[in-house]
């Protein structure tokens, strides 16, 4: 038998090659001849799918018939209309892949076509996730944080030894430059379950006497139980393995929800989770809607504690939900994050730096700078030089490594962020870069892909929407201020309080105005430089608790006091 298939085709996929067979059981035999540009690491990756009969068959070529063969164990490839390899999703429940009634399109950012096919779950795949995950609890849970511990540093170096295939499967996703993806999402991710291997070896117990009654006290802390996940789609599976690896280290079973608009590293990681030791049960991933798959998640009375990442509004459906339950919460959400630069700060390292922290990942992260107030001494200086090294941060392709930031997550995403722009040239604000002032160049491939040019407003109003609401995109506005008081009360007139950054080289302002702002995070003279042991978090409407070694642990354990009278 012939498989044969355009290079066009082939190449659709770059990171999970076409897969494409009847079942090695069957006997079937077929010869691919992929395009000279597929990497060593893309003929491994195909090699090894044939190999282990974990394939989909598709469109083939019999004696000149073409026939559509039936859907295999754990499909990941189907086609649309015979002519385009799309790649299919499938649920992992109790250590095997599930697949799904209906489907969802999921779009690469870069080109605006359809790629990718997400199972659309509901209450019925969560109901056998929950099953899976109670079943799994005694054992796991039994089993001592060393045993734990050994198993999350097996699955990390499996991941790691996995970067490129999930640097390429998450810039291709998420849009995000592949840069970026190798750089800090995968690496990160591998971090993540390396430090909680570590960090559960290291917690104590607490311990006080009362002689004078002959009693003991001592505190004991155990895994709550099943643990819902749910997930963003900007830094998806970084913050995936953020909130699995604490949960499952401390001895819970896990159902994680990633992002229906980006589940593809969730699922390919899903195939290491054997091999890495993790029992049937302990990890399952349902994919879906936050309507669908996550309200049922989030409302089950068996699922004891959920940890969210997201917007506000979601944050508070999921509140409504949890709260006949009494479940506990993690909450991390937005962010109107203040840059505020004093006259006497080191321009040289806080332009460079500020342009990164405006506009990195697309300005999709939740802890991106987007409001900077410079002083009034020094604005015109730092607004010519910021604008300049803003026009100087290259939009291109993902796949191309000297691109500083790549497509937007999605068409909505797009228009949302360019509604912002219009919205500040209808209250008089300026716009000196960007969106509608200078010219995007892209390949005719990628003409309809999300992408827009890093954008700079001016000349508007602390109660525009634009400084008081999340854009989450590449927009930054930039205005002066006079006095440290008044750029603090500034800084704090929004309604959330994720993070901030201060630029001085004077030590006692640093200090004063850190502990003013109020700001679960302020970095001052960096950005985004990262402690993982202590506390991640916003105040006010930017979340509930706080992640880490120590506070993660906490919220993934109940803690209960003995005391033995003697």
């Amino acid at each position: 038998m012939l498989l044969s298939l355009s290079h066009e085709v082939l190449e659709s996929v770059t990171y999970a090659p076409i897969l494409f067979t009847q079942s090695l059981e069957t006997g079937t035999f077929l010869s691919v001849r992929p395009p000279p540009t597929f990497t060593d690491w893309q003929m491994r990756t195909l090699e090894l799918e044939v190999r282990t009969g974990l394939t989909q068959g598709r469109e083939v070529c019999r004696e000149n018939q073409r026939e559509q063969l039936p859907r295999r164990k754990a499909g990941v490839v189907s086609t649309m209309a015979g002519t385009k390899a799309l790649l299919t999703l499938e649920n992992f429940i109790n250590g095997e892949f599930v697949p799904c009634n209906s489907y969802l399109d999921s779009y690469d950012p870069s080109t605006g076509d359809v790629y990718c096919r997400v199972p659309n779950s509901g209450k019925e795949e969560i109901e056998a996730a929950v099953e899976a995950a109670r079943a799994a609890f005694p054992g796991w849970s039994a089993r001592s944080p060393q045993e734990r511990s050994q198993v999350l540093h097996r699955l990390a170096d499996l991941l790691e030894q996995s970067l490129e295939e999930l640097a390429q499967a998450e810039s291709r996703d998420q849009g995000k430059t592949i840069t970026l993806a190798r750089t800090m999402d995968i690496p990160r991710s591998v971090q993540n379950f390396r430090f909680f291997a570590s960090s559960i070896l290291h917690h104590t117990s607490e311990c006080t006497q009362m002689d004078h009654v002959g009693c003991l006290h001592y505190t004991v802390r155990a895994p709550v139980g099943i643990a819902g996940l749910i997930s963003p789609w900007n830094l998806p599976l970084y913050l995936l393995t953020w909130k699995v690896a604490p949960a499952i280290a401390a001895g819970n079973t896990v159902i994680a929800k990633p992002s229906e608009l980006t589940s593809v590293t969730a699922w390919m990681m899903c195939k290491l989770l054997e091999r890495a030791g993790v029992p049937p049960g302990v990890v399952n991933i349902v994919f879906g809607t936050g309507p669908r798959v996550g309200e049922a998640l989030v409302s089950h009375p068996e699922v004891p504690l959920i940890s969210f990442t997201g917007s506000q509004p979601t944050a508070e459906r999921i509140t409504q939900l949890s709260a006949p339950h009494c479940k506990k919460l993690s909450l991390e959400l937005g962010g109107k994050n203040p840059a505020i630069i004093f006259e006497d700060a080191n321009l040289e390292e806080c332009i460079p730096t500020t342009v990164k922290s405006s506009f990195a990942n697309q300005g999709e992260i939740c802890l991106c700078t987007s409001r900077i107030f410079v002083q009034k001494s020094i604005y015109s200086e730092f607004l010519e030089k910021f604008v300049e090294a803003t026009r100087m941060w290259k939009v291109g392709v993902p796949s191309d490594p000297s691109a500083s930031m790549g497509a937007l997550i999605s068409k909505a995403h797009l228009e949302k962020v360019r509604s912002y722009i219009t919205k500040a040239r209808t209250e008089g604000a300026r716009i000196l870069c960007g969106e509608g002032v200078d010219t995007l160049s892209l390949p005719p491939r990628n003409q309809a892909g999300y992408f827009m040019l890093p954008t700079v407003i001016t000349d508007i109003k602390d109660d525009s929407c634009c400084m008081k609401e999340e854009i989450f995109g590449p927009v930054t506005c930039v205005v002066p201020f006079d006095s440290e008081e008044e750029v603090i009360q500034r800084a704090n007139s929004v309604k959330y309080g994720l993070a901030a950054t201060v630029w001085s080289s004077n030590v006692g302002r640093i200090h004063r105005v850190a502990k003013k702002l109020q700001s679960g995070l302020v970095w001052t003279n960096c950005w985004l430089i990262r402690e993982l042991n202590l506390p991640f978090g916003g105040m006010k409407s930017s979340g509930v608790g706080r992640e880490g070694a120590k506070d993660s642990y906490e919220f993934f354990t109940e803690i209960k006091t003995i005391t033995i009278k003697h």
